[in-house]
């Protein structure tokens, strides 16, 4: 349902474009807002319905596949923990950021889920998720 809250025992994955990729390290870029941006978009991996992460993360590539005109070779897909995250930021960013984890579904994408109350140009935070990826995928198969 659209705006519901993501439990914090679920995850998302992100998609990371290869300029946010260093040696197969996902960097905190990946995780910086776009000034167009409301929030940062996620796909929530539980609403997938899959039996187990690796058939999820197949979905998530067939996704990407079909929203991005091209996913590059050494793009990657981040899996975040949402307690972890929320838990990380509340409790080492200089503000106590809450952070909002909810279901966006779109047209043709069920499981988008948008990442709230990230500040633009707000280096820490995004340092902070980047610290918290439990997983690392390549973005294509």
């Amino acid at each position: 349902m659209k705006g519901q809250a993501i439990p914090d025992s679920n995850h998302v994955a992100r998609y990371c474009k290869a300029t946010s990729v260093d040696n197969g390290q996902i960097q905190a870029t990946a995780f910086m807002m776009r000034e167009s941006d409301q929030y940062l978009s996620v796909n929530w991996l539980e609403e997938l319905h899959r039996p187990d992460r690796e058939s999820e993360i197949r979905e998530v590539r067939h996704l990407y596949a079909r929203k991005f005109k091209s996913v590059g070779a050494a793009a990657r897909i981040a899996v975040l923990n949402v307690g972890v995250l929320r838990a990380k930021v509340a409790n080492e960013s200089a503000d106590g950021r809450q952070l909002r984890i909810t279901h966006e579904p779109e047209n043709g994408d069920p499981s988008h889920a948008g990442i709230y109350e990230i500040p633009r140009d707000d280096e820490l935070v995004a340092e902070l998720i980047a610290q918290v990826v439990s997983e690392s995928h390549p973005a294509r198969a």
